[in-house]
């Protein structure tokens, strides 16, 4: 796992090379911490809250967005039975820029950004280029409406990067999160599972 000075300078790396000047990157590092937040769907008083940890570029992660995730939204999160809550997980620098790439549609686009990022992941983050790789997100960004100029100023916030390594850094200690995805159903545990697995088990949670 990168270390958040490694990732946050990689993250200025891309704002450099897309003509932010040494200074300003500096400047927003030095800046007071940003309060992150994490984006969830489902009503706050749902009887079941589940939390998932995983990263953009995790296949396993994306495998479970499509393999379980519809489903579940579908027949638990739409019905109001579970709060679901991401958290997002940095492996990588490519991970890292995707998340601000969601983040950078707001909370109304943010799972709609989350659902293009891992359908189509073998595709944006296949190159070795990182330039190729940005390109790649700010294509996805403007799929979802916005403009160059929004997406550029989002790949740019140092300070931005920053605050959310320091949060992936704090959550992933606070409940011992080793790899993604990394799923907890009322606070307990679990790592990756089938559909069916996982409807057994909130089944039985809502059954309680």
């Amino acid at each position: 796992m990168m270390t958040t000075r490694r990732l946050v300078l990689m993250a200025a790396a891309v704002a450099l090379s897309a003509g932010l000047a040494p200074w300003a990157v500096a400047a927003q590092e030095a800046a007071a911490p940003l309060e992150i937040k994490d984006f969830a769907l489902g009503p706050d008083d749902a009887k079941v809250k589940m939390v998932e940890y995983a990263s953009f570029t995790c296949p396993h992660c994306a495998d479970f967005h499509s393999d379980v995730f519809k489903a579940l939204k579908t027949d638990y999160i739409d019905t109001g039975k579970v709060r679901f809550e991401y958290r997002e997980v940095y492996f990588d620098r490519y991970g890292l820029w995707a998340a601000m790439v969601a983040r950078c549609g707001g909370e109304m686009r943010y799972f709609g950004i989350t659902d293009i990022l891992f359908s189509t992941q073998r595709e944006w983050a296949a190159s070795d280029d990182p330039t190729v790789v940005v390109e790649n997100l700010k294509k996805i960004g403007r799929t979802a409406g916005m403009d160059d100029a929004t997406l550029d100023a989002c790949m740019k916030d140092g300070a931005m990067a920053e605050a959310l390594v320091a949060r992936f850094e704090a959550n992933m200690k606070a409940d011992d999160v080793q790899g993604t995805p990394t799923i907890f159903i009322n606070g307990t545990k679990h790592s990756n599972m089938s559909y069916a697995d996982l409807k057994v088990i909130l089944d039985a949670e809502l059954a309680k």
